[in-house]
């Protein structure tokens, strides 16, 4: 399958409400859509960056640079019967993982069309629906009122798990708020590398409240501290940002750093290393469930069917379209079902149609790849 044109989109996205977390707030969403079109077909892929290196050091300036510059290039004009032929081509290019990712999903993409098969058939998806859970930001003000108004938003809409969005000074006393009110409720937070080893105290003081994790309380390159601090309290730790790699993964299972991941394709360099990371954890009987970073429905699409696949044990952070965006790139939109599901499309690619005119509307930066 000879690749004949890329294109590739930075695209700027407002989002419903403003969402924060313990690296600020943010009012809309950044991020680089890649199309590869051969033999009449496109094949999308999403990199689910941010306009500033807090999350990860890419942004959509990185991402459209490296890209247009060195991956593009080296791709375009060239034939590619499997994703590692691709990988391979664009090797020599170090990190840019969602940058990477986002070729790597087009491809897939590209190949199920070509095929006549859904993404979900083409990873080897076992479910027609997935459960999923919803992540929450901290609210404007530290105003528990309005967190609580939103968790129980959330829970009548049938989500089957909720996170909220902690940081130093703002962690036990929401978590207490929301147990209280919701005993029973499948309940998680998130410090997004905000917390420090001194903090420890104030992560224990969670313990009491049926957590089902603490997702990365500590900072994303220090596996020996969150091990450290997995042996000091009893609420479950789980990883994000320290997970970059397969490779990561192992010196983080080592180190015994974990008892849960939480897996992007996006952060760890794509669809093969995340099956890579999802076979591990299947061999490992590791908890996994499948993150998302606000992607559209280009990206959620490619989601979705990842987690449809055998291995995935809890809800991922996935949600309805309309969660964060008053109107997304595809048709037709996610929907929470009645059982607090989202259906896995079936149509060929990833199942849904990218509408060109909202494409448009949303994009700051367009440029065109040819051999």
């Amino acid at each position: 399958m000879r690749i004949e044109r890329i294109e590739l989109r930075s695209l700027v996205m407002p989002l419903r409400a403003g969402f924060e977390t313990s690296f600020g707030r943010v009012a809309s969403r950044e991020m680089v859509i890649v199309a590869l079109h051969a033999d009449r077909l496109v094949g999308w892929g999403e990199a689910p960056v941010a306009d500033r290196p807090h999350y990860s050091p890419e942004t959509a300036s990185t991402a459209m640079d490296v890209l247009a510059h060195h991956m593009a290039p080296a791709i375009v004009g060239r034939g590619f019967e499997t994703p590692g032929q691709l990988l391979d081509a664009i090797a020599f290019v170090r990190g840019h993982h969602m940058a990477r990712a986002a070729l790597e999903w087009a491809w897939w993409d590209l190949d199920a069309k070509r095929r006549g098969i859904s993404l979900a058939a083409a990873l080897g998806a076992e479910r027609e629906r997935v459960p999923v859970g919803v992540s929450l930001g901290i609210p404007a003000g530290d105003d528990l009122g309005a967190l609580l108004a939103e968790v129980h938003r959330r829970v009548e809409q049938g989500y089957h798990r909720v996170k909220l969005k902690i940081r130093p000074g703002f962690s036990r006393e929401p978590v207490a708020a929301v147990r209280e009110r919701w005993p029973e409720l499948a309940l998680c937070v998130d410090g997004n590398g905000g917390f420090r080893p001194e903090h420890t105290p104030e992560l224990a003081a969670l313990d009491p409240f049926d957590l089902l994790f603490i997702e990365q309380p500590l900072a994303h390159d220090d596996l020996l501290e969150h091990a450290r601090l997995r042996r000091r309290i009893a609420t479950p730790i789980c990883l994000d940002e320290s997970l970059s790699s397969p490779a990561a993964l192992d010196a983080a299972l080592a180190l015994g750093s974990l008892d849960v991941i939480n897996l992007k394709s996006g952060r760890v360099g794509g669809v093969s290393a995340a099956r890579s990371i999802l076979r591990t954890a299947r061999e490992r009987r590791v908890e996994l469930w499948c993150g998302g970073m606000l992607e559209t429905g280009i990206g959620r699409a490619a989601h979705v069917a990842l987690a449809a696949c055998p291995g995935f044990t809890q809800p991922g952070d996935l949600s309805a379209s309309e969660r964060y965006y008053e109107e997304d790139l595809v048709e037709p939109a996610f929907t929470l079902d009645a059982d607090g599901c989202l259906r896995v499309p079936d149509g060929p690619g990833i199942g849904v149609e990218v509408r060109g005119d909202r494409l448009e509307r949303a994009t700051r930066r367009h440029l065109v790849i040819e051999p």
